[in-house]
C-alpha cells in the first residue's frame, strides 16, 4: 500500500523510469494490482499475508514465453538485465544461453561503464556489469568476490546507459529488453519492447503494462531463494521451445 501511495504521488523511486500517461489515483492503482496480480481489492487490507494468484502468474508466464519464442525465431538481438541479482540472475542467465544458442546476439554494451545512482543512503557510483550475458551493476572501487553478484537496484539508469551506448557507437539495439525494475520501466518508456518480473510492491510495470509501454509482466515475488525459479526457467523455456 505504501508503495501505491508512492506511485499515486509520482514518487520517482516507485516510479522506476516510467512517466504515466494517465491520471493514476490510489483507487485505481490497487484495482489494477488487484487485476493483474490477484492482491485485496481493499483498501483497509494493510496487514497479513500478501497474495498472487499462480493462476495470472502461469497465464504472464505465457505470453513472456511466447514473446521469447518469437524473438528466437526471428534471431533478434535482446538485452537482459536485473536489478535483483541475488535471487534473479540464474533465471535470466538460462533465457540468454537459450537465446544465444537460438541465434540471438545478446548485447553487452557499456561494459564497465560508470552509472551514478541516487539511493536511500545517498548517490552512489556504480559500473556496469555483465554475468553470463545478463547486466547488473557493481559498486566502484571495491573487490570483486568470486561469489558477489552485484548490487540491489530499481533505477532506470542503467539500461538507459547501455541502450544510449549502443546507439553511439552504432551498435546493435535490442529488439526484445528482458529483466526487472528499472530495465523494463525504462527500456519501455524508451519505446524498446521490454518485458519482465514484477512483485505487487512494484506497481510501475503494471501501469506500463496497462498503458502499452510495456509488453508482458509476470506477477510473482521476487526475493525468494534462486532455486525456487528453477520450475519457472523450465516452464519458459519449454513453453517458447528453446529447452536445451
Amino acid at each position: 500500500m505504501r508503495s501505491y501511495r508512492l506511485f499515486e504521488a509520482r514518487d520517482p523511486r516507485v516510479l522506476i523510469g516510467i512517466d504515466p500517461k494517465w491520471a493514476w489515483e490510489l483507487r485505481d492503482v490497487i484495482a489494477l494490482m488487484a487485476e493483474r496480480c490477484g492482491v485485496s481489492e481493499d483498501p483497509r487490507h494493510v496487514s497479513g499475508q500478501d497474495v498472487i494468484d499462480p493462476g495470472r502468474t502461469l497465464s504472464a508466464l505465457d505470453a513472456f514465453a511466447e514473446r521469447l519464442a518469437v524473438a528466437a525465431q526471428r534471431s533478434a538481438p535482446v538485452l537482459l538485465g536485473t536489478g535483483h541479482p541475488h535471487r534473479l540472475l540464474g533465471f535470466y542467465a538460462a533465457l540468454a544461453d537459450a537465446l544465444s544458442s537460438a541465434g540471438c546476439a545478446v548485447l553487452t554494451p557499456a561494459q564497465g561503464h560508470r552509472v551514478d545512482i541516487t539511493t536511500r543512503f545517498g548517490l552512489r557510483t556504480y559500473n556496469l556489469d555483465y554475468v553470463r550475458g545478463v547486466a547488473l551493476v557493481r559498486e566502484a572501487d571495491t573487490p570483486r568476490p568470486a561469489r558477489d553478484t552485484g548490487a540491489h537496484t530499481h533505477s532506470p539508469l542503467p539500461v538507459r546507459l547501455a541502450l544510449a551506448a549502443a546507439a553511439e557507437v552504432g551498435g546493435l539495439l535490442p529488439e526484445l529488453v528482458i529483466g526487472d525494475h528499472g530495465w523494463v520501466c525504462g527500456a519501455g518508456q524508451l519505446g524498446f519492447e521490454a518485458i519482465g518480473l514484477a512483485d505487487t510492491d512494484d506497481p510501475a510495470l503494471f501501469v506500463g503494462e496497462a498503458e502499452g509501454s510495456v509488453s508482458v509482466v509476470v506477477p510473482l515475488d521476487d526475493a525468494v531463494r534462486s532455486d525456487y525459479y528453477l520450475p519457472l526457467t523450465r516452464y519458459v523455456l519449454n513453453r517458447a521451445c528453446l529447452s536445451q
